[in-house]
């Protein structure tokens, strides 16, 4: 479970992933049962508000405050150094727990953490098969699934800072999943994407435990029917979403695991195994025979 202190709660809890993992759909079931457990009356999630409460640890203003000068015109290194402190701002400034999504891997860059463990509560890790991750990351980039099985058995892949945020080091699927699983710890959860799917009461129910949240089995219910993959596109495609990019119609595409027996050509599937075969005999990603 998440560590807090009893007289001074606060921190980060990290919500964890490679792209296209189910880091967005953990955010709206804790969202929606946050709600629920407050507000007995609260009947729907809102899509576009599932970051209430939380805050982006990557936005360029925050760097640009300690860096003294825009962050687009900061080195790597400029970056990779501060953004402990800029972590550890965002704790202080709040004083409270506090959810932060990352794409991040738990890693050294320059010399410095990305995750600065010091100033977290523990973290919330999905890691969800690659063969259905790079179908997914297609869709979402508007790359082709060759072009996607090269970025992520790309070692340090990532994205260049931009005036609104700073880099983010993803690093290839295998050092993603491996940074945050490599060495176990009470406070970070780790998850697959699959169990979720398979049995959310058992896998959601245990997210919620893991962040110190006491629902109700009622409670739980509600909560992951109000962001039940269906009911998430419905909203999406009637209201629009917000962190949809312009390279994808749409943000929640099919939630659906084993995709990639229908999509994928065998020689992509050997390509993505001869690339994480170690990682994804772990988590039980292997096809058969592989």
């Amino acid at each position: 479970m998440i560590v807090l202190s009893k007289n001074n709660p606060k921190g980060i809890i990290w919500i964890a992933s490679y792209p296209r993992s189910g880091n967005t759909w953990t955010r709206a079931f804790i969202n929606a049962l946050a709600h629920i457990i407050r507000d007995p009356n609260f009947e729907d999630v809102d899509i576009n508000r599932i970051e209430e409460g939380s805050a982006a640890e990557s936005k360029a203003e925050l760097y640009t405050q300690l860096l003294g000068k825009p962050a687009h015109r900061a080195t790597d290194a400029e970056i990779a150094a501060i953004r402990p402190r800029v972590q550890a701002g965002i704790v202080r400034a709040l004083g409270r727990p506090v959810l932060i999504k990352t794409h991040n891997a738990q890693a050294m860059d320059y010399g410095h953490p990305i995750i600065n463990m010091g100033v977290s509560a523990g973290a919330v890790y999905i890691v969800r098969n690659p063969l259905d991750v790079v179908i997914s990351f297609a869709h979402f980039s508007g790359k082709t699934i060759d072009e996607t099985i090269e970025a992520m058995a790309t070692p340090g892949y990532g994205v260049r800072t931009t005036r609104e945020f700073v880099r983010t080091v993803t690093g290839s699927w295998s050092e993603n999943v491996g940074s945050w699983t490599a060495r176990p710890h009470p406070a970070v959860l780790v998850v697959r994407y699959e169990d979720m799917i398979a049995d959310p009461k058992k896998h959601f129910g245990g997210v919620a435990r893991h962040l110190l949240m006491k629902p109700s089995e009622a409670q739980l219910d509600s909560a992951i029917e109000m962001t039940g993959f269906e009911r998430l596109r419905q909203k999406e495609a009637a209201a629009g979403f917000g962190e949809r990019p312009d390279t994808t119609n749409e943000f929640f595409r099919v939630g659906k695991a084993g995709q990639w027996r229908d999509t994928l050509s065998d020689a992509q599937v050997a390509r993505i195994v001869a690339a994480h075969k170690p990682l994804m005999r772990k988590f039980g990603y292997l096809p058969d025979g592989a």
